[in-house]
């Protein structure tokens, strides 16, 4: 099995302005062709953390998902990140994983932030989404969701977690601890993507994007507080060695989701 390069892209995002966070993001990635496997946005990242899904809110056929299309294309990686969307009556905090063959698995955040009335305004995912992607499989999250274990518990069905998130600077020690939680209980990487910035709420974050080994120990990350990408091998071998050596699921608890 071959490595996989994952690419986290930290930054701040225009607030609830679709077009100027594509083009700015659309900047970015342009320096990232032919670099990458797989380029890890954060939550919402044409919004910021929005409440307006009415107003916002686009088809999977919209704007976003086809500049996602042709972003992949253009760079041969995959990316992940979400965004506002609207299918049969309901609004979702959709996770968007685009091939560059233009493939789109989709993931609904299953936890809302009800703290934010997330819950007000969107509709829960009912689904747990694992995708494949050069070899590797891949468990898809969005923010919220990093606080419930149960939700991510690693069936032999996964090798890596991809976390986006709008995670704001008052709670970026749980941020930081639950990622690496999260890797050593699953014995799996972990990448967490976060913006920077203020939004239109007043909220502050911080960013502290991440990629965390099966370990627990972070090897690769972007600088607190500020913009820029940061690119990380995830070595296969080195995972499937630990996970043989030291076979912690051997001895999990049996349970079942209940979706």
């Amino acid at each position: 099995m071959q490595d996989l390069k994952v690419t986290l892209v930290q930054s701040m995002l225009h607030w609830e302005d679709a077009a100027a966070n594509r083009a700015m993001f659309g900047q970015k990635l342009a320096a990232l062709k032919g670099t990458t496997d797989l380029i890890v946005l954060p939550e919402m990242f044409t919004t910021g953390f929005s409440m307006r899904s009415t107003d916002l809110a686009e088809t999977i056929e919209g704007a976003t998902v086809q500049w996602m299309r042709e972003q992949a294309a253009a760079t041969n990686a995959a990316l992940y990140g979400s965004a506002i969307i609207t299918a049969n009556g309901k609004y979702f905090n959709r996770g968007l994983f685009v091939r560059p063959d233009g493939q789109v698995t989709v993931y609904d955040k299953r936890h809302l932030f009800r703290f934010a009335n997330e819950n007000e305004h969107y509709a829960p995912g009912a689904e747990r989404v694992v995708v494949e992607w050069r070899g590797w499989r891949i468990l898809l999250q969005v923010c919220f969701d990093l606080r419930f274990p149960v939700f991510a518990r690693n069936q032999d069905d996964y090798d890596a977690i991809l976390y986006v998130a709008n995670w704001p600077e008052a709670r970026r020690y749980a941020w930081s601890q639950l990622l690496i939680a999260r890797a050593i209980e699953n014995q799996c990487y972990v990448v967490g993507a976060n913006r920077v910035g203020m939004d239109g709420k007043g909220m502050h974050y911080t960013g502290d994007s991440v990629v965390i080994d099966p370990r627990g120990a972070v090897i690769g990350s972007v600088e607190p507080s500020q913009e820029g990408a940061a690119t990380v091998a995830l070595d296969y071998a080195s995972l499937e060695d630990f996970r043989e050596k030291f076979p912690v699921a051997k001895d999990a608890d049996e349970f079942s989701l209940g979706l």
